[in-house]
C-alpha cells in the first residue's frame, strides 16, 4: 500500500490537486479498471477523489474516451449552469496544467475525478423508488445530450453493442478453441444459437435505418447511478467510458438485465435467478417520461426487445471471455465467466418468455397501443 500510496502523491502533484492525501480505499467493485477512494486534506478542509487507472487491454483508445467524456461533461455543465443547477450533477475531472484531463506513464493511463460529496451507490437494488429514480437519471442524461451531436464522439469500443458481430465472434473462437474449452460449453453455445435471430432484430433494424442512433452510455447498470445519501435520490450518472454513438434500446436494456435480475449477475444458483417485473416496471416508470416525447415511436416498441438483446449480449461476451481465457472481465476464480454465461442466459431466456408482458407495460408507461 506504500507504494501505491506514493504513486497517488505523485499522480496528485501532477494534477495540480491542492493538499496532501489523508486516506486511500482500494475500490472493489468493477470489472475493468483500477480505482482508489482518496481523501485529500487542503486548509482543514477534505475533499475526496477518484484515482483510475484505465484497462488499456479493454480500452484500446484511451484518450478518445477522454475526449468524449470532456466533451459531454462540457456541454451538460454548461446546461446545467444556464438552469442555475448544482454541478454535483455532473462528473467532472481533473486536469493538468497542459489542459489535458489524463496522464500516461510508464505504470499506465491515469486520470482523478472529483467524488460526488453526500453520495453512494449500490450494486443491487430492490428499492422501488430506488431503481425509479435511477431510471430517471439515466433518461435525464439522454435528454441533456439530445441537442449534441453524436457524431462529434469518437466510437471507442468499434461493435460495442454489436450483437450479430458479437455472436459471429463467439461462434470463431469457439471453432478455434484457443484454450480448449469449446467442449465443456456446447450447451451454451445451442441456448446462444436458438435465441440469435431475436437477439439481431436490433442490428436488423439499424440495417434498415429505423433505428437512429443518440448519445449514449452504454454501460447503465445501477451502480453507475450516485444517490444522495440522505434522501436516496439519483444525482448523478458515473462511468463514462462507454458513452458514444448508440441506442436508447440498449441503454434501457442494460439497465434492466443489471437491476430487475432477482439475483447478482454471477448467480451460480440458477433457481435463485429470473426476471423481477416490479423492478422492471420501477425503472421503465422513471426512465420513459423523461425522454418519451423526443423517442421516435419505434425506439419505445423496442425497448423490451433491448432488455432481452442486452442481456443475451453479456451472456455472448462472458462466454467469448471464457472461451478465450478470461482475458477482458476479471475473474475470481476459475470458470468464473462460464457462470455468468448460465445466470444471463437464463435470464434472457424467461426474458424470451415473457416479452409480451414487458411489452404491455412499456406500452402502459409510454401511453401508446402496440
Amino acid at each position: 500500500m506504500n507504494d501505491i500510496k506514493e504513486k497517488l502523491f505523485e499522480l496528485s502533484e501532477l494534477f495540480c490537486l491542492p493538499g496532501t492525501i489523508k486516506d486511500v480505499k482500494v475500490i472493489s467493485h468493477g470489472n475493468i479498471n483500477v480505482s482508489y477512494d482518496v481523501t485529500m486534506e487542503h486548509e482543514g478542509e477534505e475533499q475526496r477523489y477518484v484515482f483510475q487507472k484505465l484497462n488499456i487491454y479493454v480500452f484500446k483508445n484511451p484518450k478518445q474516451i477522454m475526449s468524449n467524456i470532456e466533451k459531454i461533461t462540457t456541454h451538460i455543465s454548461n446546461k446545467l449552469e444556464a438552469e442555475g443547477k448544482s454541478r454535483d450533477f455532473v462528473m467532472h475531472f481533473a486536469h493538468r496544467a497542459n489542459g489535458k484531463n489524463y496522464l500516461v506513464d510508464e505504470q499506465g493511463f491515469w486520470r482523478i475525478s472529483e467524488y460526488v460529496r453526500d453520495s453512494v451507490t449500490c450494486n443491487t437494488c430492490e428499492d422501488l423508488a430506488k431503481l425509479r429514480s435511477a431510471g430517471k437519471a439515466f433518461g435525464n442524461f439522454q435528454v441533456m445530450l439530445s441537442d449534441f451531436d453524436a457524431n462529434e464522439l469518437y466510437e471507442t469500443i468499434p461493435n460495442f453493442h454489436n450483437t450479430r458481430s458479437r455472436i459471429a465472434v463467439l461462434m470463431r473462437h469457439a471453432n478455434e478453441d484457443p484454450c480448449g474449452r469449446a467442449d465443456e460449453v456446447q450447451e451454451e453455445l445451442e441456448r446462444i444459437r436458438k435465441l440469435k435471430p431475436l437477439g439481431v432484430r436490433l442490428n436488423e433494424l439499424i440495417d434498415s435505418q429505423e433505428m437512429p442512433f443518440r448519445v449514449t452510455h452504454n454501460d447503465t447498470k445501477i451502480n453507475n447511478v450516485l444517490f444522495d445519501v440522505n434522501t436516496g435520490e439519483a444525482k448523478t450518472v458515473i462511468d463514462l467510458d462507454t458513452v458514444m454513438p448508440g441506442l436508447v434500446a440498449h441503454d434501457f436494456g442494460d439497465a434492466i438485465r443489471f437491476a430487475a435480475n432477482t439475483a447478482a449477475e454471477d448467480e451460480a444458483d440458477l433457481s435463485k435467478v429470473g426476471l423481477d417485473i416490479e423492478r422492471f416496471r420501477a425503472f421503465a416508470e422513471g426512465f420513459i417520461p423523461e425522454l418519451v416525447h423526443s423517442l421516435t415511436p419505434v425506439e419505445i416498441k423496442t425497448m423490451a426487445l433491448g432488455a432481452f438483446t442486452m442481456t443475451l449480449e453479456v451472456a455472448v461476451r462472458f462466454l467469448d471471455d471464457y472461451i478465450t481465457g478470461d482475458q477482458y472481465f476479471k475473474t475470481n476464480y476459475r470458470g468464473h465467466n462460464l457462470v455468468r454465461t448460465r445466470c444471463q442466459l437464463k435470464l434472457a431466456e424467461e426474458m424470451y418468455d415473457r416479452m409480451g408482458e414487458m411489452n404491455k407495460i412499456i406500452s402502459e408507461i409510454a401511453g401508446m397501443v402496440f
